[in-house]
């Protein structure tokens, strides 16, 4: 099968093109027009709070126009507004946000307006909003007991955000929660369940927002969801719920189907024309329900309608008026059914019928500009005159307005304008700017001259003219230099000049003359044809059939055009062939060697060239091979018999027979020589070739004393190598080659110091190898001077003058001649020091941490050497701020190159600094200019050295601080704020005090009493504040109130009661003592045997219990919780209720959402209090755990 295709092919596309490029014709942009806008911001435009505002506005005009805003529907003037700036030459606005700027404050409706002299083009109204993404209120989440088989609503309530945000469920693990047909998302983002069941128990349902504007994500806090069932319910649930509750439960039932959403019978929805229609139905039941659509009286439509979230959600796209009516969502089970009807109105904000078109006229012509749009309900047409409403505009006497018409008729220059039609209704609105331009022009033709066009025959052929003039010129096409008129049904003429031949031939080809005139004048342009033959496959792939490891080949032999360059591309199952080395593709055929199962499809050959492309498939089928007795598979025999035949002075053939390849084939050889002469005993690498070829010309060097082996190659591996060839040794003959890496550089400045790569042994073509050493100083010496060295890589020319240029070149000779003359190289004699310091040294201050420096080059004749660049030495002299000196540390910047300024970064602020420069090269450093003394402006200080509170009182605290280690200036004052903190470890209100710089401590009164307060200390410097500190106080306990707590443990009839208690607990141990050791025994032998007496049992030590009894008739497991093992800790078996299980103590936290935020802990006691804070008074319960 075989399918073709040309560029031009769809009649459809180029009626497309052709209707594009009448509809686009534009002015040329070096004659009088007025504006058009031609990029402008979204209508709705909503921006990241955190980046800069861009409101674009782009508009073209003759002469360029100017731009203006309004803001508001008030003007904008953004010279008053030091954060607003318009781009140059371009109307668009950049707010600047990241630098001070709050994108709340620069909310609102924005318009652009392009003038020139000519009209005005008025933008979109541009409605700004920086995107939001609010926190989630906090609430209160009950957990949520729910019956198994019962249905669940777990309802997510995101906060409001702009866009609104993307909702899922995941858990803690940041995993996504599984859904299915009984558990879904709704639109709404509630997580619905039709019936729970036991595995639905989990307390981590986490709904979560995504705000992609801003790229941030809220949590909702964790809902808790526990399914109980009758049969398993446990003593906890019981022990919570009536009599009534438990004996009224019923076992698990089926139910027939509810509706979760939309509640009720019917409902209504209202969609916009072009949108995406989403109708949703979550229904309960058990068994879970089914849901299905239907449309009342008609089908829902083809290609457009998409079932989600398990056809829960109804989707149609690209929704039309006849989209509109009644939507049935059905909920079924086995036990029956419910429905919900949705009625459906599609309503439409205004579209085009008809845009207004741009509109070229000449004095005294005629013309219309039209605007009609649709919408429901029908739009209201508007016309504005350069932004301004049409009924207040200046009057025009060439223009009258029908409705959704403007009629012109003998226009003048004057009646140039730009005019908006504006279409709206309560659903949006559409705004177009057509301009009217008055010009009288000859014609002109804007396609390039002797353009040339290829087609391919039989196919459309398209020859551009594109033209401009007013009035309107004519246009006419003629074929060759003196051809007539082109004129029939063989040629079609569009409006925008372009000549269409439907069915170009051979014979079209040829030069094609496009004339335009217009009561001004006239011109003519040529273009080129040429109608090339199509591309064919001649010998298309054919079905095969192919047994597995077996070879396959698929022919595609083509014929083309002479002139074109086709390209074969071969697809397997319409996708690239796969990267495996058993696919060959030759000129004419695809190849598969070993073919696998995987290799069964359709393989596709295609042929592309500039102008069409032809393709044709044929199908690949592997079968089975026949059973076989096992292969074993080795690396190859070595080859044998090597032979040297053909011997030349710099070639040899040599020749062998191959080893048995062991049921792999050969894939290649490899030839490898040893040099007798040079290198005995080391074998190089020479050359490969391909498995088929047992002979090979080999390229020799001379002087070599030859030996050669070949090594075979298949899939499993190399063979060893073949036994040595006869020895073959060339002729000598002078070098072929000269030294590589020639290299001059002066290791001294009255040297040249000349280096080369030497020759290598076989290089050298003969014995007696030597160098010619040539230089010669350039532009100065016309003789070269030269010395013969022996075989070595250097040589040294002394009395050079300092760092001058040299040419260079080393020539390779031995004892039959010299090599081909060498290329020349430059090099330089020894570099010396610099020798004058840069001068004109400036300093420029940009702030309190950064100094640029500038200053004059060098003459680099002074330089005497490769100029490098320059070193800034800058040091601090002395703070400013404090008069004592510090040790100078110099520090070193340094600028590459030919470089005049750079920046001094790291500048410690209200300080001196000194500075020089010094010009560096390949030998060092030249002398230092003279020292420039600058200074730092202040900035701000560093945080306080520190920060102490003593002294704590009822109702005051002292403060005692250091003055800041970095003060970066003059301190102008201190500013401390503190607040209180209760004991949620809420803040309190903020109270702030400004200090004067020369105080070091400050005692806070009228505090109050047992209150931690937090406090914020910062210096300030006439610049700004610095870094902050902060510590925490606390003021001591009222005295009286702590004594009342105190006296209570003290009061008779408190210990008298504490005695009765105590006397109380000890009668009952009495007979606890004498009913356990009636008949009773120990569990344990080593307890029987280490306390013979158990009428004198005594306490444990380690936890103040008595030893383990087990009673005559108790034989049974003991239940949980009711032993303690004695090393004090709770197995999780024995006890999953135990607070000593989620760290009872101080370090023992849990968050406000109620997870574990602290460490294991088993402390009975709370530590002592930190810093002053006043110590728990005892209490009753204390007390009396401290008796017993």
């Amino acid at each position: 099968m075989m399918k073709k295709k040309s560029l031009c092919a769809s009649r459809a596309s180029l009626v497309l093109f052709l209707c594009q490029m009448i509809s686009s014709l534009d002015v040329p942009l070096d004659l009088s027009q007025p504006p058009t806008i031609t990029q402008q911001s979204p209508k709705d435009y909503i921006v990241d709070p955190r980046e800069n505002i861009v409101i674009q506005c782009e508009a073209k005009g003759k002469p360029p126009p100017s731009f203006s805003w309004t803001r508001n529907g008030t003007h904008f003037d953004i010279d008053k507004d030091a954060q607003v700036t318009m781009k140059p030459n371009s109307g668009t606005l950049v707010i600047n946000i990241m630098n001070g700027g709050k994108a709340e404050a620069y909310e609102g409706v924005y318009q652009c307006t392009a003038r020139n002299e000519r009209g005005a083009a008025i933008s979109n109204n541009i409605v700004i909003r920086p995107s939001r993404s609010p926190l989630w209120t906090k609430e209160k989440l009950e957990p949520n007991h729910v019956r198994e088989g019962d249905s669940l609503v777990l309802h997510c309530r995101p906060p409001v955000g702009l866009p609104p945000p993307i909702i899922f469920w995941m858990d803690n693990a940041f995993q996504r929660l599984p859904q299915s047909e009984r558990v879904s998302q709704g639109l709404n983002g509630d997580l619905y369940f039709s019936n729970v069941q036991p595995e639905d128990t989990r307390e981590d349902y986490i709904c979560y927002a995504r705000f992609n504007h801003t790229q941030t994500i809220q949590q909702k806090q964790p809902i808790s969801v526990k399914v109980f069932s009758m049969d398993s319910l446990n003593d906890t649930i019981a022990a919570n719920l009536s009599d009534t509750d438990i004996y009224g439960a019923k076992p698990v039932t089926e139910r027939q189907p509810v509706l979760l959403t939309p509640t009720g019978s019917t409902s209504t929805k209202v969609e916009l024309r072009g949108n995406v229609l989403l109708l949703e139905c979550i229904a309960a039941g058990l068994p879970t329900p089914v849901i299905r659509w239907i449309k009342e009286g008609g089908e829902l439509p083809a290609n457009r309608t998409f079932f989600e979230n398990f056809k829960k959600t109804l989707k149609i796209t690209d929704v039309s008026e006849a989209d509109s009516g009644n939507y049935k969502c059905i909920a079924r089970n086995t036990l029956g059914s419910a429905h919900h009807v949705i009625s459906v109105t599609v309503k439409a904000a205004p579209y085009w019928i008809t845009a207004p078109r741009n509109l070229v006229l000449s004095p005294g012509e005629h013309g219309n500009l039209i605007c009609r749009a649709n919408g429901n309900p029908k739009p209201d047409i508007s016309w504005l005159a350069n932004g301004v409403p049409i009924a207040i505009a200046p009057e025009d006497p060439s223009r009258k307005v029908d409705g959704d018409t403007i009629i012109f008729s003998h226009v003048q220059e004057r009646s140039s304008a730009v005019y908006q039609c504006n279409a709206s209704n309560e659903y949006g609105y559409l705004l177009a700017n057509a301009f009217v331009n008055v010009l009288a022009e000859p014609p002109r033709i804007l396609t390039p001259a002797n353009k040339l066009y290829q087609v391919i025959a039989d196919s459309p052929a398209l020859l551009d003219c594109a033209y401009f003039g007013s009035p309107k010129p004519e246009i006419e096409w003629f074929k060759g230099v003196k051809g007539s008129i082109l004129r029939g049904n063989e040629y079609v003429f569009h409006d925008n000049g372009t000549l269409e031949i439907p069915v170009a031939q051979k014979d079209s080809t040829g030069t094609y003359t496009c004339v335009a005139r217009n009561e001004l004048g006239k011109t003519q342009n040529e273009v080129q044809l040429e109608v090339k033959d199509p591309t064919m496959i001649i010998k298309q792939p054919e079905y095969k059939v192919i047994q597995r490891y077996g070879q396959v080949s698929f022919e595609c032999i083509i014929k083309h055009d002479s002139t074109l360059s086709p390209t074969v591309i071969w697809l397997k199952d319409n996708d690239e062939l796969p990267d495996d080395e058993r696919f060959l593709v030759g000129k004419d055929n695809l190849t598969i060697m070993n073919v696998t199962d995987k290799d069964d499809g359709t393989y596709t050959c295609i042929v592309n060239t500039t102008l069409d492309s032809v393709s044709a498939s044929a199908v690949l089928t592997v079968v089975a091979a026949p059973p076989t007795p096992a292969i074993i598979y080795a690396r190859p025999n070595p080859p044998f018999d090597l032979e040297l035949t053909g011997q030349l002075e710099r070639s040899i053939e040599l020749s062998w027979i191959p080893g048995d390849e062991n049921n792999s084939p050969i894939t290649s050889f490899v030839i490898e020589y040893e040099d007798g002469l040079h290198e005995p005993g080391v074998w190089h690498y020479q050359t490969e070739v391909p498995g088929t070829q047992t002979t090979v010309q080999l390229k020799l060097s001379p002087y070599v004393n030859y030996s050669f082996r070949v090594i075979a190659v298949n899939e499993i591996g190399r063979s060893q190598p073949s036994e040595p060839s006869e020895q073959y040794l060339t002729k000598s003959a002078s070098p072929d080659e000269n030294p590589s890496n020639v290299q001059g550089i002066g290791s001294e400045p009255d040297n040249l110091v000349i280096t080369w790569e030497s020759l290598k042994g076989f290089q050298s073509n003969g014995p007696g190898l030597q160098y010619k050493v040539s230089w010669r100083q350039k532009d100065v010496d016309d003789e070269w001077t030269s010395v013969i060295v022996a075989n070595v890589s250097k040589y040294i020319v002394s009395g050079t003058p300092t760092f001058v240029p040299y040419e260079i070149k080393v020539q390779a000779l031995n004892d039959l001649g010299y090599a081909p003359e060498p290329s020349v190289v430059i090099g330089h004699s020894g570099e010396d020091l610099p020798m004058v310091a840069p001068g004109n040294v400036q300093v420029f201050v940009i702030n309190s941490t950064l100094a640029k420096v500038h200053w004059d080059p060098v003459p680099l004749k002074t330089v005497r050497g490769h100029l490098q660049g320059y070193k800034v030495y800058y040091w601090k002299v002395q703070s400013l701020s404090r008069r004592s000196r510090r040790h100078v540390e110099k520090k070193i910047l340094t600028f590459r190159g030919n470089k005049t300024v750079g920046m001094l970064p790291g500048l410690e602020p209200y300080s001196s600094y000194k500075l020089n420069v010094r010009v560096v090269n390949g030998k060092g450093e030249g002398p230092a200019s003279p020292d420039k003394l600058f200074r730092t402006p202040e900035g701000v200080p560093g945080s306080p050295s520190f920060l102490k509170i003593t002294n704590p009182t009822l109702d005051s605290l002292t403060l005692e601080w250091g003055s800041p280690t970095h003060p970066n200036g003059v301190l102008t004052s201190y500013i401390l704020k503190f607040q209180p903190i209760n004991n949620t470890h809420e803040l309190g209100p903020l109270v702030e005090i400004r200090i004067p710089a020369n105080e070091s401590s400050l005692i806070l009164k009228n505090l109050n009493y047992s209150t931690r307060y937090k406090f914020y200390f910062n210096a300030q410097t006439s610049v700004g504040s610095g870094n902050q500190i902060t510590e925490e106080a606390v003021t001591i306990m009222d005295e009286a109130m702590a004594s009342r707590q105190v006296d209570i443990a003290t009061q008779g009839w408190f210990i008298g009661l504490m005695c009765a208690v105590a006397l109380l607990i000890l009668i009952l141990l009495i007979v606890c003592f004498i009913r356990r050791n009636k008949g009773g025994k120990y569990p344990v032998k080593e307890k029987e045997d280490a306390h013979a007496d158990p009428e004198i049992q005594p306490m444990k030590e380690d936890d103040g219990t008595f030893g383990e009894y087990s009673d005559a008739e108790d034989h049974k497991p003991l239940k949980k919780g009711s032993r303690t093992p004695s090393d004090r800790t709770v197995k999780k078996e024995d006890s999953d209720d135990s607070l000593v299980d989620y760290g009872e103590g101080v370090n023992g936290q849990f968050n406000e959402d109620g997870s574990f935020i602290g460490q294991y802990s088993g402390k009975k006691e709370k530590e002592p209090a930190e810093g002053n804070e006043s110590s728990e008074a005892p209490s009753p319960v204390n007390a009396m755990n401290s008796f017993v």
